[in-house]
């Protein structure tokens, strides 16, 4: 049996609740396959991902939490999961903070930051991290130097500083620890137009700024920038990486709507996924910017301020 792209052929003895398949597929799918219970056949909706696949691949996120739901580690853990990957978290932080805005902070103790990377790392082999909030100096040097000591492949940044409501999520003496510490290590750092130009030290008004600021971030040591373009003035939606030599330009479709509380977490989880999965950056950028336009697409009104996007807009009926 098809269905879309994929392939499913399956067996199933519905006297003995039997059911076996073989499912070719690099994208999650829900199936809808009948079972019996009770004497009667129920249809049940399968959510299957391919063998190869199969939810295995394990990325970590370091960041804070919003008990909302909509961005910070919350919604880094259902941007990770929806693209296919096994999701696993270490919280530095803990935001009172609804769709409003944040109205209080309370950083974890060192110890238990260092003991939460400790507990993974010496457990779970895991080469794919993305971080978020990471507010202090000292919350940085600690998961910097756990970094280091590991065989990471693909380390994405989310150089978290503003919430979107203003509240401050990096504290300013921290940003040149970010710089020195974390920046060199990183494959790939993900800052919007205002962090960019916190970064760089310029005003970024046109694609010519990006490629400026972009130019002069990427000689703070990480391998790629990419500079989101949702608050550019021109060409907004328009993103662009930077790998020391040559630019790509990622235009896409900007989807007029306040409900976008946690994009950039849900965006750097996404490319963290798919560079886990085996993609190119450039190729894991553009899946994840597919995959961000639609979850915007799909966002949706919850609370008096900014909703969220859809995560899983892809299980809806």
């Amino acid at each position: 049996m098809s269905i879309g792209n994929a392939h499913l052929e399956t067996s199933f003895d519905i006297d003995r609740k039997e059911i076996t398949e073989t499912f070719h597929r690099d994208e999650p799918c829900p199936v809808l396959i009948p079972w019996k219970c009770h004497g009667r056949l129920q249809p049940t909706f399968f959510f299957l991902f391919s063998r190869r696949r199969m939810m295995k691949t394990p990325v970590l996120t370091i960041a804070g939490s919003d008990p909302s739901g909509g961005a910070g580690i919350q919604a880094d853990l259902k941007s990770l999961s929806a693209n296919g990957v096994y999701a696993m978290s270490v919280l530095t932080s803990i935001t009172a903070q609804n769709t409003c805005g944040v109205s209080s902070v309370f950083h974890l103790p060192l110890d238990i930051i260092q003991a939460q990377l400790d507990a993974i790392f010496s457990d779970i082999p895991v080469t794919t991290i993305k971080t978020g909030m990471l507010a202090t100096t000292e919350i940085i040097t600690v998961v910097s130097n756990k970094l280091a000591t590991q065989n990471i492949e693909y380390l994405v940044v989310d150089p978290v500083m503003v919430a979107k409501g203003g509240h401050v999520l990096l504290e300013e003496d921290a940003i040149s620890t970010l710089k020195g510490k974390l920046f060199p290590q990183a494959s790939l750092i993900t800052p919007n137009i205002y962090e960019a130009q916190v970064l760089s030290g310029m005003t970024i008004q046109t694609i010519a700024d990006v490629r400026a600021a972009a130019k002069i971030i990427h000689q703070l040591g990480c391998r790629h920038v990419l500079i989101k373009g949702g608050h550019l003035d021109e060409q907004p939606g328009t993103d662009l990486l930077y790998d020391g030599r040559f630019f790509r330009m990622y235009k896409g479709e900007y989807i007029q709507t306040q409900n976008t509380h946690g994009t950039g977490c849900t965006f750097a989880s996404a490319i963290a996924a798919h560079l886990a999965k085996g993609k190119p950056i450039a190729d894991a950028i553009e899946a994840a910017k597919s995959y961000i336009t639609e979850a915007i697409r799909h966002s949706f009104t919850l609370g008096k301020g900014h909703g969220p996007t859809d995560h899983f807009y892809f299980l809806q009926a």
